[in-house]
């Protein structure tokens, strides 16, 4: 794979966008990693009315960024499951996920990061066990369409600048190239909005990923039969927003917007888990309360427009009484 052909152009239009995108594809959360088991155990097992929770981290990342979602899923008797992505490349990722699935009884909300939403798109099809798809700062990868390419239609992304290649042997000897991001611009690009003492751990802790990865087409794109759910991170530097509406528009997704950095299930948790909720249920993002016009609303309306009556007949007799003068 000729790496330099791919990062060497940075400066042209279509060479900065094709080297920030391409690298783009890859991201995630990160953290110290814990994986849970994938059998149903607890009250969202395939017994049980909730649906077991299954969330794909991306690259340069492990399990435990999916950390603070998962106890908050945990504590509403959610079953969680959250496998290590291998991050070697699309394909051979989206069959490992996909072997984890099957072992999972009863209905699954699947839910991916970043690269993580290029793997869950395949993983999951013809699974009619998977009832929704989450994105979350995510790619959404059309059937036979490479991230890089998807990438490049789009600029914005910082990552292109940012990553560092390192050679490694393949088991049958052939040669590949491992992605990460140096470690000074690591905060800036992947997670400005956390602590700096937060992202210097994720910084050495990341995993990389193969670049290979990034060149290698869709398999599937199960997002044109089942529904999906996406959030939108307005602050993204590594995937640009402006991407995660395309993919999201394309989709035709129930999509909210969280003014995040790109790992956004680690700035704000409660915003994530409340998008995997809705998936959940099967509902849309909520609406301001001033937009339902149901019986409940129509009740107050009306009670407001008797309360207006009854004030306007009381600055009525008001005037009168006034008019005539002081009662005899």
């Amino acid at each position: 794979m000729a790496i330099r052909s791919v990062f060497g152009h940075s400066r042209s239009r279509r060479g900065g966008a094709v080297t920030a995108v391409l690298a783009v594809t890859a991201f995630a959360a990160v953290g110290p990693a814990a994986a849970a088991d994938a059998t149903p155990t607890g009250p969202g097992d395939g017994a049980g009315s909730k649906p077991t929770v299954v969330l794909v981290h991306g690259a340069f990342a492990d399990a435990s960024g999916w950390n603070g979602v998962t106890e908050r899923l945990q504590r509403e008797g959610y079953n969680v499951v959250v496998p290590a992505n291998p991050l070697r490349g699309l394909a051979g990722d989206s069959a490992y996920i996909a072997s984890v699935l099957k072992a999972i009884q009863g209905p699954i909300v699947l839910v991916g990061h970043s690269y993580g939403g290029a793997v869950i798109s395949s993983a999951a099809a013809g699974n009619p066990s998977v009832k929704s798809l989450v994105y979350i700062a995510a790619f959404m990868p059309d059937k036979g369409e490479a991230l890089g390419q998807l990438a490049a239609k789009f600029l914005g992304s910082e990552l292109g600048t940012a990553l560092k290649q390192s050679p490694f042997r393949n088991a049958d000897g052939s040669n590949g190239t491992d992605l990460s991001i140096q470690l000074a611009k690591f905060r800036e690009v992947f997670a400005a909005d956390l602590p700096a003492t937060t992202t210097a751990v994720m910084a050495r802790s990341q995993r990389p990923i193969s670049a290979s990865a990034l060149m290698d087409k869709a398999p599937s794109a199960a997002w044109r039969t089942i529904p999906s759910w996406s959030m939108i991170a307005t602050g993204d530097k590594a995937i640009p927003p402006d991407l995660e509406r395309f993919g999201a528009k394309r989709a035709g997704s129930h999509t909210v917007e969280v003014n995040s950095s790109h790992v956004a299930m680690l700035s704000h948790p409660d915003a994530v888990t409340d998008l995997i909720r809705q998936a959940a249920a099967g509902r849309s993002p909520a609406k301001p309360a001033l937009a339902d016009t149901g019986p409940s609303t129509l009740a107050l309306a009306g009670f407001g427009a008797a309360a207006t009556a009854m004030v306007l007949t009381g600055a009525g007799l008001v005037l009168s009484t006034r008019r005539r003068g002081p009662a005899r």
